[in-house]
């Protein structure tokens, strides 16, 4: 029974505790035994942008050796359009990218916005995004809709105003925001904001709330969009015979009812041994091929080929104007050009996870059962509200921990904007214990090798995975201490 009468008030005494908290998190590092020299230098994920983990021996091998080779650009693009269609055949198609914001990008301006040209008004458009985890990226390149959604974002990242997110927003573009069913949207954390808690949606009703909005809405619907996760943290437990979410399945059909586009957003996801982009009938994938993929940063985009020739053609990949099957040309995207190197190892990557899948899953396997043992030594009272979860899709370990407000205050729960001001409690307490912390927001946390714990091949090293997992038992239970719901 957590000593405070309102959740706010928790928070509060969790601010007041921070240097209380990170004395005891540096003690228990001491305790635990981690090196001295490795703090640091490993972490809880190897699959976030600002911290990516070092590559393969392999992957670094294909990038060196092309930078040493005279290959024309066009190449490269074209054997990852090859690739794409062994695995998911001929009607798919692909076009690299710098990042997979770029990605985004240039999906949603190339089929969501309006035209420019033409004689008379231009037309407003809107797609729909269901309000869900990471919004800031799917869902923030409209302006919001309702209008009770216009400040969803408040501070997100690290520049506010037209300098940051806000300045992602398009040509005449609304995002119609959807909450979920079964979902809640309570406001925690010390920087005090809605958190989407995901793990009980319902998707039969979800969808048909998004049919009813989608129908309000036709006049000027252009697409849809969501995550492409598969775990019960992102709200999608529900999923078919394959492992393929209902949600996306769902979402789909709707789009194709209403002949726009679906695009989802699978940053943290890989092609081929992940969510199968022909099995969900979206209309474009987007991954962040640095993450989960473990190429160089980079950007990719996987789509029907009927949807991909705008793309491909604002990248400058569809071809010469006087009619060539490929380019790599100047056009309205040229600034996302994910270069030479990059493709290279894109290239590499896709082969190893169409040939040799078990390089990037087997590392996967040895995680979850780590995290498997050290969890079974977390106080009873916590234990009982957390759910675990393996992701191939996300080459990750997901541990939800929603459940334990199921009886009254749980762990404290981090909003989004905790993680961009510094208060995220489970991330900045990891630093001070010598470990990178992972996303650990939202009742939340996705764990995946690579930083630090992994060998040149991509094989988790244990002793080193051990460390950085036992490390967050003991930070849960010292923040459950200080918050009353563990003595």
């Amino acid at each position: 029974m957590s000593k405070f009468k309102y959740k706010f008030q928790m928070y509060k005494n969790l601010q007041a505790s921070l240097p209380a908290i990170y004395g005891e998190a540096k003690k228990a590092a001491d305790e635990i035994g981690i090196p001295t020299e490795i703090r640091g230098k490993f972490g809880l994920t190897g699959a976030i942008s600002g911290c990516p983990a070092p590559l393969r021996k392999d992957i670094v091998e294909a990038s060196e050796k092309a930078g040493q080779e005279v290959v024309p650009l066009a190449k490269y693009v074209d054997e990852i359009r090859e690739l794409v269609k062994d695995v998911y055949g001929e009607e798919y198609d692909a076009a690299p990218t710098s990042t997979c914001e770029a990605a985004l990008w240039v999906t949603f301006d190339c089929l969501f916005t309006p035209p420019n040209l033409g004689r008379g008004d231009n037309y407003r458009a809107r797609y729909i995004a269901p309000y869900e985890k990471h919004l800031h990226h799917q869902g923030a390149y409209g302006r919001p809709f309702p209008a009770k959604y216009k400040d969803i974002f408040a501070d997100r990242g690290t520049t506010a105003g037209e300098l940051g997110f806000y300045g992602k927003r398009q040509n005449n573009l609304d995002a119609v925001i959807v909450p979920l069913e079964g979902a809640k949207y309570d406001v925690h954390g010390i920087k005090y904001h809605p958190v989407p808690l995901l793990s009980q949606v319902d998707t039969e009703a979800s969808l048909k709330r998004i049919e009813e909005v989608a129908a309000q809405q036709a006049e000027s619907l252009t697409g849809f969009t969501s995550l492409g996760y598969d775990t019960v943290g992102y709200g999608y437990s529900q999923r078919d015979e394959e492992g393929t979410p209902f949600l996306q399945k769902g979402i789909a059909k709707i789009a194709k009812k209403y002949n726009v586009p679906y695009v989802i957003d699978n940053a943290w996801g890989i092609p081929f041994a992940g969510t199968d982009i022909a099995k969900t009938g979206a209309d474009i994938f987007v991954y962040a091929m640095d993450k989960a993929t473990g190429a160089a940063t980079s950007g990719l985009i996987i789509g029907k080929e009927d949807v991909m020739v705008p793309i491909r053609r604002a990248m400058g990949m569809h071809g010469d104007r006087f009619g060539t099957t490929a380019s790599y040309g100047k056009a309205a995207y040229v600034t996302f050009d994910p270069g030479k190197e990059a493709l290279a190892t894109q290239v590499q990557a896709l082969k190893v996870l169409r040939d040799k899948p078990e390089i990037v899953t087997k590392p996967v396997d040895d995680l979850e059962r780590i995290v498997r043992e050290e969890f079974n030594n977390l106080h009873p009272t916590l234990k009982k509200g957390i759910v675990i979860t393996k992701s191939y899709n996300s080459t990750a370990v997901e541990v939800n921990y929603e459940g334990t407000w199921k009886d009254g205050m749980g762990l404290p729960i981090f909003s989004i904007e905790d993680m961009y001001a510094g208060s995220n409690i489970f991330q900045t307490g990891m630093a001070q214990m010598g470990v990178i912390p992972t996303v650990a927001y939202d009742g939340n946390i996705f764990i995946s090798p690579g930083l630090g714990t992994t060998d040149e091949d991509g094989q988790l090293n244990e002793e080193l995975a051990r460390y950085a997992i036992r490390a967050l038992v003991r930070l849960l239970e010292i923040v459950g201490r200080h918050v009353g719901i563990i003595e």
